[in-house]
């Protein structure tokens, strides 16, 4: 495994310290289907990508959102999966901040809009996301990357895990790569960062964590490989590149993937940025780390999906 430790920026220390004042002056997340409006309203705020378009659509019967660059590699394509705890978020609200990254990358992405428990509970989310991957296969795309955050960093590397099995058995081509900001990977919450960084993350708890988990979940064991990647079979899997907050109480879940994919014989690249917060790449306003690290992704995903 290689880990890539970047220090924090100066100016983004002094942001951090605003954004944490500003945090505490609000009610804390709410990952319940009553808190969906204000995570949209939130994620909505990224700013657009000058160059790209969005496009509502459908893409193996799974609806979404296309964002399309005119630069796009053809035959290539991103599948977004978007966080949320696997209770809320949406498609449209992610559309800017995914924009971003198909700009970057020069690739066009969809973002689907999986099932949200309770409405669509385990393991509706990993069906639709490998619906959506075989609906892009039909669509002509041959090298797909698989790119998530938070609990879409999880389902990301699920789905990843998956469809390189299916691969092995002929039925889909294998993922080029995959990226996962933030991962929830462990939906059993037994990561020691889930103490240890709990006085660091002004964002999540454990307790916003187990009641999400008990929504999306209900009596399904946490450790099932389709909730948690952590425990999966990770043989094979294409290049896999993480990124984390040092701050975040899903620190763990970051380092342990990262461990367990190298255990496994396949390639994973960690950076842990220091002062950092949960999906902080989304910040683009305020944090000088965030474009650095869509860069850093977006390089990547060039590499990977181009050969």
């Amino acid at each position: 495994m290689t880990e890539i430790y970047h220090k924090e920026h100066l100016l983004d220390r002094a942001a951090m310290v605003a954004i944490r004042a500003m945090i505490a002056l609000q009610p804390k997340a709410d990952l319940t289907p009553e808190g969906r409006a204000a995570f949209d309203d939130l994620m909505g705020r990224t700013p657009p990508a000058d160059t790209v378009t969005y496009e509502a659509a459908e893409v193996g019967g799974v609806p979404g959102w296309w964002c399309r660059t005119p630069e796009a590699t053809p035959g290539s394509a991103i599948l977004y999966l978007h966080g949320g705890a696997y209770v809320v978020g949406s498609a449209q609200a992610y559309r800017n901040f995914v924009g971003q990254i198909a700009d970057r990358a020069r690739v066009d992405a969809f973002v689907p809009d999986y099932g949200l428990a309770p409405e669509r509970p385990f393991p509706a989310a990993v069906d639709d996301a490998e619906a959506a991957y075989y609906g892009l296969v039909a669509a002509g795309a041959s090298r797909i990357a698989i790119v998530g955050d938070s609990a879409g960093g999880g389902l990301a590397l699920v789905t990843a895990t998956r469809m390189t099995a299916a691969a092995r058995g002929s039925l889909a081509p294998k993922p080029v790569a995959a990226v996962a900001v933030s991962p929830w990977t462990d939906l059993a919450l037994t990561g020691d960062s889930m103490t240890t960084r709990a006085g660091h993350d002004p964002l999540l708890t454990h307790g916003t964590l187990e009641q999400a988990r008990i929504t999306y979940l209900g009596d399904t064991d946490p450790k099932d490989s389709r909730a948690s990647p952590l425990y999966g079979d990770l043989t094979g899997l294409p290049p896999v590149m993480l990124h984390v907050g040092e701050d975040e109480i899903l620190l763990d879940d970051a380092r342990r993937m990262a461990d367990r994919i190298e255990i496994a014989g396949s390639g994973a690249e960690l950076h842990i940025w220091q002062g950092m917060v949960h999906v902080f790449p989304a910040n683009l306003a305020l944090l000088r780390a965030a474009p650095e690290a869509l860069e850093i992704i977006a390089s990547f995903l060039r590499h990977t999906l181009r050969g």
